[in-house]
């Protein structure tokens, strides 16, 4: 049963049981009408509660259930609060954990409220590029007073019950309970209090109105358009809670929040943001290793170099209290690394972002070595040296001799063959990739490469210490660059073909940053420097020369031009500073390299530069998936989502190409194959593509 019934004595007890955080799924929505019924034809219950067993009064709607039929199946979450509403008998909820979403609409249709301290309530559909559809937006005004219920509905945030209880004028609760544990005691016994109390009072009698009217919600929808310009919902969520100020009636106001609801159901964004909240928890999930395989304890971590990458992925692991011992080679490095550490957490302390006494913690958590027998007693140890084949063998020969049995032993390598990396230990099986992005304490992805004879268990272990370190951990095979710098390898390469035909690097950056990334592939390079890419181009060139590149970038370097670093890339920059500013320089360059390959220059649109970028991605994508690099599309997009600034309201790329239709993406592909300066083996369409497009499907 998803919904359980118990009468204590003249009170019926409604009891909501949907692990883990008591969805409500079509079984718990007809468990609590069921309940409701037994409670009115039983004349022995005075009154009634309706509460959520285990860690939750209730999530709101049941994950599983999105976009299909049972969602919408009666009794729906209307005609649930309608039955609470309608019900002759006082309706209490008793409110702990969580509250939110249609759980907290379902408590606002209870007769009366109490919450234990300490209770997450909010109203986070925004969050999927929707609104609140089941009275949200017309009754939290009514409890808490429209600025406040409109802040919490136009961002999602979550809010405390005690801070809710504080406020002026409140009907959210009726009473504050003096803790979770006495909760269950003290909603029984103010059902009782209640029990003979009529007329019952409806959330949707009370008076819903704001002194400054029009002005106020016109501010509000200034305020949010410009800070929420790409994501329609929290302009349409000022829409809904001014209805509730101004409809003749309540069922007025619902029936606008519905239609605003159901628009926003159908737009690009909200497709975009359900994907994105789906592929994220099922990122988690690796098809052949269950979920509760044995985890390894992992109590104390090794990092390898203290270098930027090494410095921020300890960090990480002491944020999360787990004590790290950094290796070096030398004490000069080794003081630098750890300086870095102390400025980068200084300055949390300085914005107020980390109090002085947890810094403090942390950083006892860290101990440093020159010796890498003082890595013995790790559990986990990650190294973040050079990118380089020799040096990695050296680390992780010294690793196999000193490291105890059972430790799992890592590589931040973000290109390199993780299988023969582990070839160079007695035990393969646990070696495993762990590539983390620049700078590794702030970026959320987590790459994690599995390697040919990489055990479950250290898998397990690793993706539950992703969680742990509040990291976005996503599967790869292996393979050169694994799912992400595999994938903007092409998107570079693209890049500088664009360059050759007749574009500028600004209007590359320009054209891409319109469309919604953060940064061009111009200035992103500049950023991480272009030496990087140069040195792999140079490998590229042993391995696959028949891999085609332009070579603008290599006599960019060739002039020492390595960007921000040496304040010239693609860019010119002051010393300092971060601000790009075209450089005639390089244009030139371009020019005069152009020139000499007989290229005429072409003007290319802003759309041609957007779709061979984003399509390069999406086919590269595809061969991942074909080859089982990625064992689903959600894995690629959230890679690209989390590491690579994709638009958040686009989906990822392989989420935006079934937007497109991938009939139109191969279409463009084909045309873009026949271009002479292009790479027509890189535009042949990945046959899973090819296969979706034909069939009229999209990636899963």
């Amino acid at each position: 049963m998803t919904a359980e019934y118990q009468v204590h004595g003249d009170v019926a007890v409604i009891t909501l049981n949907n692990p883990p955080v008591n969805g409500l799924g079509l079984a718990t929505r007809q468990g609590i009408v069921d309940g409701l019924a037994k409670a009115e034809d039983d004349a022995s219950v005075k009154a009634i509660v309706i509460t959520g067993a285990g860690g939750a009064f209730s999530g709101g709607a049941d994950i599983k259930e999105f976009g299909t039929p049972k969602s919408l199946q009666d009794p729906n979450l209307h005609s649930v609060i309608r039955a609470l509403e309608n019900c002759s008998k006082p309706v209490v909820a008793a409110i702990h954990t969580v509250c939110m979403g249609g759980g907290l609409e379902l408590a606002l249709g209870c007769h009366y409220r109490v919450g234990a301290p300490g209770c997450a309530v909010a109203l986070p559909e925004v969050k999927l590029g929707i609104l609140p559809g089941a009275g949200g937006t017309q009754r939290l005004p009514r409890v808490i007073g429209v600025e406040p219920a409109l802040n919490m509905i136009v961002t999602g945030e979550t809010v405390q019950s005690d801070m809710l209880a504080m406020i002026p004028g409140q009907k959210l609760f009726d009473k504050l309970a003096a803790s979770k544990e006495s909760l269950a005691d003290e909603a029984l016994a103010f059902a009782r209090s209640v029990a003979d109390a009529r007329p019952l009072p409806l959330v949707r009698n009370l008076p819903c109105k704001h002194p400054k009217g029009e002005a106020y919600f016109q501010f509000a929808r200034n305020m949010v358009k410009g800070m929420a310009k790409n994501f329609p919902a929290p302009p349409k969520c000022v829409d809904a809670v001014q209805a509730a100020t101004t409809s003749r009636n309540f069922e007025d106001g619902l029936m606008t929040e519905r239609e605003l609801f159901l628009n926003l159901m159908m737009t690009p964004e909200s497709r975009s943001l359900r994907h994105l909240f789906f592929a994220e928890r099922a990122a988690s999930k690796i098809p052949d290793v269950p979920s509760d395989t044995p985890k390894r304890d992992i109590k104390k971590v090794g990092v390898i170099g203290a270098g930027t990458m090494g410095g921020g992925i300890s960090m990480n692991f002491l944020n999360a209290g787990i004590p790290v011992t950094i290796l070096e080679m030398k004490q000069d490095a080794l003081d630098r690394g750890i300086a870095i550490i102390r400025k980068n957490y200084e300055a949390q302390v300085k914005k107020g972002k980390l109090k002085a006494d947890k810094y403090e913690a942390r950083m006892a958590l860290l101990s440093t070595s020159l010796a890498y027998d003082e890595l013995k007693d790790c559990d986990l140890i990650i190294e973040a040296v050079f990118e380089d084949m020799g040096v990695k063998e050296q680390v992780f020969s010294k690793l196999d001799e000193v490291a105890k049995q059972g430790a799992i032993l890592a590589s931040n390598t973000s290109t390199l063959d993780v299988n023969q990396i582990a070839s160079f230990t007695k035990r393969p099986q646990d070696v495993v990739g762990m590539h983390f992005f620049s700078p590794a304490n702030v970026m959320k992805l987590l790459e994690v490469v599995r390697g040919e004879k990489t055990a479950k268990d250290v898998l397990a272990t690793v993706m539950a210490l992703a969680k742990k370190i509040k990291k976005t951990a996503v599967v790869s095979g292996v393979c050169d660059g694994f799912i992400g710098n595999r994938m903007i390898e092409r998107y570079s390469q693209q890049a500088g073909f664009l360059l050759d035909e007749g574009a500028t690097p600004e209007q590359v950056d320009k054209a891409i940053e319109k469309f919604g990334f953060p940064m061009g592939p111009f200035r992103m390079i500049d950023m991480a420097g272009n030496d990087i890419g140069w040195a792999i181009r140079k490998r590229r060139a042993v391995e696959q020369p028949d891999m085609k590149y332009s070579r603008t970038a290599d006599l960019l370097c060739e002039m020492g031009r390595f960007g921000q670093k040496t304040s010239a890339g693609w860019y010119d920059y002051e010393a300092g500073k971060r601000d790009a500013k075209p450089s005639a320089v390089v244009l030139k360059m371009i020019e005069d390299y152009r020139a000499k390959q007989g290229i005429a220059q072409r003007k290319i649109s802003d759309d041609e530069i957007v779709q061979r970028l984003v399509f390069s991605l999406v086919n590269e994508g595809g061969k991942i998936l074909e080859e089982g690099i990625a064992s689903k599309s959600g894995d690629i997009d959230m890679v690209y989502l989390t590491g690579y600034g994709f638009p958040i309201w686009r989906g990822g790329p392989m989420h935006y190409a079934g937007e497109v239709g991938l009939f139109n993406v191969v279409q463009a592909m084909k045309r873009f194959a026949r271009n002479p300066h292009d790479d027509a083996k890189a535009w042949a369409p990945s046959k899973l593509i090819v296969d979706l497009a034909a069939q009229g499907k999209t990636f899963e």
